[in-house]
């Protein structure tokens, strides 16, 4: 086969206007474009494989599969011989944030296609709370000009939690019902204001009446280990999935509620081997169990991969191979309703398949793209041009002002010679975090960090309206014993700057720094810049390869650990610290934030 071309994109065609020309080559009238002879046909409906199986191709869909396509060859028809290998259907991430890669929709299609993924569902929330519906526009129209299926999901909850954050825009049940009507939307981004569709919150409440009028999936998000009435109440509320299960009693609790149970294995968040227990032990219905990855950065894409890593992990838990592709192909597919285009290598549906030479290492050796060979032996081939976004979409660090070493103190109540602080504890491969507290010593009126027994600092700082606002606290976990400071604008999800560090000079100079590039990640120590990463597509993203950000994210890694920070994606770790809707404790922009209680909190005890 060729490698593909700028002129084989394109939107498919729907299958209602292809319909007869499949049928005429699926009894021989009219031949296919492309033949695929002698392969095992992994049959995700039947939950087999079988073997001596030919597929013909037409108008980028599966007209004929079955043990001899020798009619719908003709004298244009390319066929390729499988050999015996594995016919596999194109792997679907359910749910993901393109943004999380460091790069654009079309960077991360090119990193991700040679590991096999043919769809993705990208909730785009963080371009959303920085640009508000024009950033979800940018993406779905970017996703639109792409050579695999990538599916939007509108954006629910922009700010997350209101009253606890302030984001860069807004998000109404008016902009929701809007973007039901364009058509690359595939349905309701997670809703994370759990406590908000518990409580009937109005705005909640029409968003999700929005998107069941409009046919479409509400995606859910419920981080709270309360499975009390609380949890009825949200799954009562609307949402059909949620991917914020850690342990088995997790997954069991949704599943028998009718939601589907999304088990991720992203760059820091390893929650597949607890919950996928759930099948292999207690015996649940595979069929309501769905893989994903939530969040993967450039280095994991560029050098571990995306949904074939995610497979392989779940086979190495002790599922059949065949069922664990059922988890990244056709449950998915089902679950947003796009069975009939999606999930399955079978009549109808789009050309989207892999050529695979060991099954349960998935060793992929070719993929293809409606009927296209987009990659081969892990290179891609298909040339997919870059894609230019406007100047609206860039200069979004907005500081107000040059940072100081004084802007990152914490004054000590009057008169105290040492305080009791929270602390913000991370977890590693974790999204929670632990509401930890510490005893720290005051020095000239302000409290000092406690290195020794890895208690830093960090900040929140302003960056939307160019305020000036610093809000202070301490987080432990990063092992630090340098002096030094990381600052990054990817801060989920109202996506401020969070700035860590030891040393507050290192600090007020790591924040300046990622003012005067318009955003990514930095990191400093003793006034020496170690590693940046510049993002500056909302603050969020980069226009270069992933390729070339994934080594300027290792050099980051590298720089961190060079600090004393041993934590597995320590650089993801950093990303969620002020995300106000994962308990327990998190920073903002208005404050210490109790997740467990949905409310701020001072910072000392």
């Amino acid at each position: 086969m060729p490698a593909a071309t700028k002129s084989a994109f394109g939107r498919p065609k729907p299958w209602t206007e292809v319909a007869p020309h499949l049928v005429d080559v699926a009894t021989g009238r009219k031949p296919a474009d492309l033949v695929v002879r002698n392969g095992r046909w992994v049959n995700v409906h039947s939950g087999e494989v079988v073997p001596g199986t030919d597929v013909a191709i037409v108008e980028g869909r599966f007209a004929y599969c079955g043990p001899d396509a020798s009619h719908a060859i003709g004298e244009g028809t390319k066929v390729v011989d499988a050999g015996g290998r594995y016919l596999v259907p194109g792997l679907c991430d359910a749910h993901m944030h393109v943004e999380s890669g460091m790069v654009t929709v079309t960077e991360f299609c090119r990193a991700v296609i040679p590991h096999g993924t043919t769809s993705m569902f990208i909730d785009p929330h963080e371009i959303a709370n920085v640009l508000g519906l024009e950033g979800v526009r940018l993406m779905h129209d970017e996703a639109l000009a792409m050579p695999i299926n990538v599916g939007v999901q509108m954006p629910s909850c922009v700010p997350s939690a209101p009253g606890l954050e302030n984001a860069g825009a807004q998000l109404t049940a008016a902009d929701v019902a809007e973007a039901m009507t364009w058509e690359n939307i595939v349905g309701l981004g997670e809703v994370m204001n759990f406590p908000g569709v518990a409580n009937n919150d109005p705005v909640m409440v029409a968003e999700i009446a929005e998107t069941v009028k409009a046919g479409k999936t509400v995606g859910g998000h419920y981080a709270s280990r309360d499975l009390g009435l609380a949890f009825h109440g949200y799954v009562a509320g609307g949402p059909e999935d949620d991917h914020e299960g850690t342990a088995v009693e997790d997954a069991v609790a949704r599943v028998r509620q009718g939601m589907k149970a999304m088990l991720r294995l992203g760059s820091a968040w390893y929650d597949v081997a607890s919950q996928i227990k759930a099948v292999t032990e207690l015996g649940l219905d595979p069929r309501n169990f769905i893989l994903c990855t939530d969040d993967s950065h450039s280095g994991t894409l560029v050098h571990d991969g995306h949904m074939d890593r995610v497979v392989r992990h779940a086979i190495a838990q002790g599922l059949s191979p065949v069922t664990a592709i059922q988890m990244a192909t056709i449950n998915t597919a089902q679950h947003f309703r796009l069975e009939r285009e999606l999930g399955s290598i079978t009549p109808g549906r789009l050309a989207d398949f892999l050529i695979v030479s060991n099954l349960p290492e998935l060793t992929i050796d070719e993929v293809y793209g409606r009927g296209v060979r987009l990659a081969r032996n892990g290179r891609l081939e298909a040339d997919i041009p870059a894609y230019d976004y406007p100047a609206s979409a860039k200069g979004t660090v907005k500081l107000g002002k040059a940072l100081t070493a004084a802007d990152f103190d914490i004054a000590a109540p009057a008169g105290a010679n040492e305080v009791r602080a929270r602390v913000i504890g991370v977890i590693e491969n974790q999204a929670p975090t632990r509401a930890l507290e510490a005893e720290l010593a005051v020095e000239d009126g302000l409290v000092a960090m406690d290195r020794q027994n890895d208690v830093c600092q960090i900040a929140l700082v302003e960056r939307h309206r160019g305020t000036g606002g610093v809000v202070n606290g301490f987080v432990s976990g990063f092992g630090y014993v340098k002096d030094c400071a990381m600052a990054s604008t990817v801060a989920h999800d109202s996506h401020h700057m969070i700035v860590v560090g030891t040393n507050k000079a290192d600090m007020a100079q790591a924040a300046n720094r990622l003012g005067e590039v318009g955003g990514g990640v930095v990191l400093i120590s003793e006034g020496r810049e170690l590693a940046l990463v510049e993002m500056p597509i909302a603050g969020l993203m980069s226009a270069e390869r992933a390729e070339a950000v994934a080594e300027k994210a290792a050099k980051l890694t590298a720089a961190m650990r060079d600090m004393g920070c041993s934590l597995n994606n320590a650089y993801m770790q950093h990303s969620l610290l002020a995300l106000v809707v994962i308990p327990e404790l998190r920073i903002s922009d208005v404050g210490i934030v109790d997740v467990t209680k949905f409310e701020t909190v001072d910072l000392f005890l």
